[in-house]
């Protein structure tokens, strides 16, 4: 190798592999032990990622997790939608920790803008469902879904929009009007105020400016300079809007591939694709769920996981339907992401389960099949087909070392590894950042 040839980075992406809330965050807070950035690539504050660092707990919604580990640079890339007032209160309350954000943080000038008629749209099109019969979605409320309508649409206001007021000023008028008149006379809801959105939008203007960059380039130049990145995605694989269980589905692309889009990165930067599952599957909102359980009932295995595990949204805390691990479905997301490996997380809700068992396939229509049906209507007919497993009595809560977990445990996570044909190279005892069983390091080729 030539002498003034410098080194390139390795960058890794995380995506979540089920229904979303796999423990992404711990992960990538983790991982940042070993990479100089952070990418979020998708999604907007409908996502959370909890972190758990010596016992005290963050939620993120938009800033990467890397910014809890000082001096790592964090990047909101493109393809994320951005809501700047709970952009700021993050901003501030991570501040009031102690953590330094704003000299760190790089916001994309191509991001689309949230603004106030988006929640108001996501919110009364779910009421309007419910007063016609229909079945809700289950979005958060937060306006993700519009948002992204509005950007397909080129209409959108963008993050860059924010740097001139009368641009902005006369792009706010027409998108207005176009969505005033659709919650007045459609879904007959209240219209919004032109002056009040655009005052707030222009006070938070002058706060944003410094954060503003041409991200693409910024990633570009750093991987060229040596530097590890670290690619986070939000939501999960099944909820991908063209991979999920649609249209229960959330409005961007969750899969490891945009990672390139939403960042302004090439795919040939994409080194390693690990993807985050828990040891049992959850869902919140509507939509088929093949191995759901009564989680509701003290004393069901479904119960069990709901209260050991804590299964409450990090955003809007609504209970999470559990049940069991689906290797098929896993399947499903290994064939569209090309995972490299898998992190298994929250292996300590498991603890205490006499027996376990483990979805492989389903029968669907009188025929059987070994991975994920794409759309809806399918997945609602599948019946799963179980293995039964021995669970253990052992604790297994904080271990780290492989041997150490009991005989069951490792059973369990070898027999994962033979159905869905991807190696397991973390395992996550609980949500604290140490509490982690490394098997294979994604930056080390």
């Amino acid at each position: 190798m030539n002498a003034t040839t410098k080194t390139i980075g390795r960058n890794v992406v995380v995506v979540g592999t089920q229904w979303g809330d796999e423990g992404k965050g711990k992960l990538v807070d983790w991982l940042t032990e070993m990479a100089q950035g952070v990418v979020r690539f998708q999604g907007g504050h409908n996502a959370g990622h909890t972190l758990v660092i010596n016992g005290h707990k963050t939620a993120l919604h938009l800033i990467p997790s890397g910014i809890m580990r000082p001096g790592i640079k964090c990047y909101i890339g493109n393809g994320v939608v951005v809501s700047v007032p709970k952009l700021l209160e993050e901003i501030e309350g991570l501040e009031k920790a102690g953590v330094e954000v704003r000299s760190r943080l790089r916001i994309s000038e191509a991001c689309p803008l949230i603004l106030p008629f988006h929640a108001a749209l996501d919110v009364a099109r779910e009421a309007y469902k419910e007063q016609c019969g229909t079945e809700r979605i289950g979005t958060t409320g937060r306006g993700i879904g519009p948002a992204y309508e509005d950007k397909i649409a080129r209409r959108a206001l963008r993050v860059q929009d924010l740097k001139y007021p009368e641009r902005f000023a006369t792009k706010l008028r027409e998108l207005l009007g176009l969505h005033n008149f659709t919650l007045v006379n459609y879904l007959k809801a209240p219209a919004l105020d032109f002056d009040a959105i655009y005052a707030e939008a222009m006070r938070q203007a002058e706060q944003i400016k410094p954060m503003m960059a041409d991200v693409s380039r910024e990633l570009n130049e750093a991987h060229r300079n040596g530097a590890n990145l670290l690619f986070e995605g939000a939501q999960g694989t099944l909820l991908d809007v063209d991979h999920g269980t649609y249209p229960f589905v959330t409005s961007s692309n969750c899969v490891a591939g945009n990672a390139a889009a939403g960042a302004g990165v090439g795919p040939g930067m994409l080194h390693y694709i690990l993807g985050i599952t828990k040891a049992y599957c959850t869902r919140v909102g509507g939509g088929p769920f093949p191995t759901e359980l009564d989680w509701e009932t003290p004393g069901t295995v479904g119960y069990h996981l709901a209260t050991v595990g804590a299964e409450k949204g990090t955003t809007t805390g609504r209970a999470r339907r559990c049940g069991w691990f689906d290797a098929a479905l896993l399947k499903r997301s290994a064939q569209v992401n090309g995972l490299s490996g898998l992190c298994i997380t929250k292996l300590d809700v498991l603890d205490g389960i006499k027996e376990l068992l483990l979805c492989t396939g389903y029968e669907l229509d009188g025929e059987h099949t070994d991975i994920l049906p794409m759309g809806a209507d399918e997945i609602a007919r599948c019946k799963p087909v179980y293995e039964t497993l021995p669970g253990w009595s052992d604790s297994t809560v904080g271990v780290t070392q492989y041997d150490k977990l009991p005989i069951n445990a490792r059973l369990y996570l070898q027999r994962i590894e033979q159905v869905t044909g991807v190696p397991v190279d973390l395992i996550s005892t609980s949500p604290d950042r140490d509490h982690t069983i490394l098997m294979r390091h994604p930056y080390l080729p």
